[in-house]
């Protein structure tokens, strides 16, 4: 049995892999997905991809063994479930690496503009002695008493709503799939619609998946409604923000601010002119504007998780055929 890894985060690093997975199992590493070779398509019956998942259906019809394919983090999206299934191949996701690193990071975005403190660094850097007093924002504020706004109730927006909680916010959210009670057993209060979440909320933190729902959903529409103090975290998906609405948005004064860890193109597409007046450090975006590169998942112990539990689960398949988080069973033909 041949696990294919196609894109490793380590070279020289494969024994979290091989721990995880035991000696029966080989395993076949790539440094990048575009480098996979015909032939090691053909001889893998499982493949773990983290970044590669258009590179996975291009090579679908060279896959003559493959059982399943795991993305390795949350998301699935690139990825033909239907398509898949129909071939035999599972696909399966690793939902629980970095549930606590994503959720202290959207905190610390919000904690970050609120308390100003990039631009008190900066100004430390440049004058601890004549720049030694505070300073006024728009994004600075109290926490305590004002309102969260988890847009996504899954697992890591119940992360992030426990912590904001810590900080005496009231907590509120909006997730149209979730079964009615949830209010009930978390004590957060529902909200019935995403405009009235962004009416209420002082701060937004988005935490749902990049579907078809949702890709955009973070528009104009919904911006043009915030406080003038309201700020945006994003630690999900950069399609789920409309990033030309967030650029007007922005220039226009409300929301305050935002905070983004995952953008639209990635890397940035420094051609936007959001992302090119961040650079510039223009003047009417200081303190506004945070921006960090799609890291929110990374710890050492979470990359640990994510590599270890990512092998595990095609083993898994590959020695009684069962799955676990598995995303297209419906469409599963075994």
């Amino acid at each position: 049995m041949r696990i294919l890894i196609t894109d490793r985060h380590t070279s020289g690093d494969e024994n979290i892999e091989k721990d995880a997975v035991g000696s029966d199992i080989e395993l076949e590493f790539f440094d990048h997905h575009d480098d996979v070779t015909d032939e090691a398509w053909a001889r893998a019956d499982g493949v773990v991809t983290y970044r590669g998942t258009a590179a996975v259906m291009a090579a679908l019809p060279k896959m003559q063994k493959a059982r399943i394919v795991v993305r390795g983090g949350v998301g699935f999206d690139g990825l033909d479930l239907k398509r898949l299934g129909e071939r035999g191949i599972a696909v399966c996701t690793v939902p629980d690496y970095g549930t606590t690193e994503v959720a202290d990071h959207a905190i610390a975005l919000m904690l970050s503009l609120r308390r100003g403190l990039d631009q008190y660094d900066g100004l430390m850097r440049q004058d601890p002695n004549g720049l030694w007093r505070y300073i006024e924002s728009p994004c600075i504020d109290r926490l305590r008493g004002r309102t969260f706004g988890v847009f996504g109730l899954g697992r890591i927006g119940l992360a992030a709503a426990r912590r904001a909680a810590g900080f005496d916010m009231n907590i509120i959210f909006y997730d149209p799939h979730l079964p009615d009670g949830v209010d009930l057993s978390t004590g957060y209060t529902r909200i019935k619609t995403a405009e009235e979440l962004f009416e209420t909320a002082d701060t937004i933190s988005i935490h749902s998946p990049h579907t078809q729902e949702t890709r955009g959903s973070i528009n104009k529409g919904l911006l043009s409604r915030m406080k003038p103090k309201g700020i945006v975290i994003n630690t999900a998906r950069g399609p789920i923000v409309n990033l030309d609405a967030m650029y007007d948005a922005l220039k226009e004064g409300t929301p305050a601010g935002a905070a983004l860890d995952v953008l639209p193109t990635e890397p940035a597409d420094i051609n936007h002119p959001l992302i090119k007046a961040y650079m510039d450090k223009e003047e009417w975006l200081k303190g506004r504007l945070m921006i960090t590169p799609h890291a929110a998942f990374y710890s050492p112990p979470g990359l640990h998780d994510l590599r270890s539990k990512a092998v595990a689960t095609v083993a898994q398949r590959l020695r009684d055929g069962s799955t676990r988080n598995c995303q297209n069973l419906e469409f599963l033909a075994d």
